[in-house]
This record gives C-alpha cells, sequence and structure tokens, in this order.
C-alpha cells in the first residue's frame, strides 16, 4: 500500500464487499515427470484406439441415418456407447501422455472390454477381419502398460 491508499477515503462498495485483491504473480509450472518410451507408446495407441472408436461412432450414424435399421434406438444407443469410450479413451490417453495416477485404470478396463468385443466380433460374428485387430491393439496396450518402467512410472501415484 502506498500512502495515497493509506490516506484515501474507503468507497461504498469497498465498505461492503471489502477491497479489491492485488493481482498476484502465477509461481512457475513445475514440469511433471517424463513419461518412459512404453507409456508414450501406450498412450499413442490408446489415442489411436480413440480415434478408431470415435471414427467407428461416425460410421454407425450416418449408417442409421441414411438407411433403415431394424431398432433406430438401438442403433442410437451404439453412437452413443461406441462414442462414449472413444471420448473415454481420448481422455485417458492424454491422462497417460502426462503420467498422471488416475488413467492407467480406465485404459485397462476399456483394453479388456475392446478385447472382448474384438474377440466376440472375430470368431462367434465370424468377422476376423475386423475383431483380430481390436484384439492386437488391447493386448498391445496391456502389454505396454505391464512393462516394469511402466509400472514404475505409476507405482508413485
Amino acid at each position: 500500500m502506498t500512502d495515497e491508499d493509506a490516506t484515501r477515503r474507503p468507497t461504498r462498495a469497498e465498505r461492503l464487499f471489502g477491497a479489491a485483491a492485488q493481482p498476484s504473480t502465477r509461481p512457475p509450472r513445475a514440469p511433471g515427470p517424463e513419461a518412459p518410451v512404453a507409456v508414450r507408446r501406450a498412450a499413442l495407441v490408446a489415442a489411436v484406439e480413440a480415434a478408431l472408436l470415435l471414427g467407428t461412432a461416425l460410421v454407425v450414424l450416418w449408417l442409421t441415418l441414411t438407411s433403415d435399421p431394424d431398432s433406430v434406438g438401438r442403433a442410437l444407443a451404439e453412437v452413443v456407447y461406441v462414442g462414449g469410450f472413444g471420448v473415454a479413451l481420448a481422455v485417458a490417453a492424454a491422462g497417460l501422455r502426462r503420467v498422471a495416477g488416475w488413467a492407467r485404470g480406465p485404459v485397462v478396463v476399456l483394453q479388456i472390454l475392446l478385447g472382448l468385443f474384438g474377440y466376440s466380433t472375430a470368431f462367434p460374428g465370424q468377422q476376423p477381419l475386423l475383431g483380430i485387430p481390436l484384439i492386437v491393439l488391447a493386448l498391445t496396450e496391456l502389454y505396454l502398460l505391464a512393462t516394469p518402467e511402466a509400472r514404475l512410472a505409476f507405482a508413485d501415484r
């Protein structure tokens, strides 16, 4: 405070609500830990899967709108589920890249779900060209997150 501020009479607003706070300087942002190679690769695989899921949601939405599905409600629910999984996986991929402690669990759960979906698509659904790549991506992601360097990166969290 300067001498001028000390002798100045406060305004009605300052008496009712208090004086305005002085702007503070932001502390420098501490850099986060550098993600190990396995975690960066896992984040990349998760981002690719998220992009594929979001693309699949758009394709299913387009097919729903331009064709005559058996059940519009079921088709739109599929769009919402696949799109929701895609968004969740994209957010978790960004968290993996920053080595955020919360990101590993959702990625593992979504990989198990995608692996099961890939299995049911490839074998009982008789669409191996669609199901086997899902299984390979899910197993790759789970392997990358199970490497010792990835486990150690998340051990402190």
